[in-house]
C-alpha cells in the first residue's frame, strides 16, 4: 500500500479529525493516570488542536 495515500486520506475532511482527537484524549487520560504529565499535556494539546480544526471545517462545510 502506498504510504502517501494514507497521509492524503488523513487530511481529507471527515470524521477522522474527531476520531483522532478522541484517541489523543484517551491517551492523555491514560498518561495522566500513569503519572506522565508531560505526555498527558502534549496529548491533550494535540486533541484540542484537532477538535478546533474539526469544528472550523464543519462550520465551513455548513456555510458552503
Amino acid at each position: 500500500m502506498n504510504p502517501l495515500a494514507l497521509t492524503g486520506a488523513a487530511l481529507q475532511f471527515s470524521g477522522d479529525f474527531l476520531s483522532l482527537a478522541v484517541v489523543f484524549i484517551v491517551l492523555a487520560i491514560v498518561a495522566y493516570l500513569a503519572g506522565a504529565q508531560g505526555i498527558a499535556g502534549l496529548s491533550a494539546g494535540i486533541a484540542r488542536i484537532l477538535i478546533i480544526i474539526f469544528v472550523i471545517l464543519a462550520i465551513i462545510s455548513l456555510i458552503l
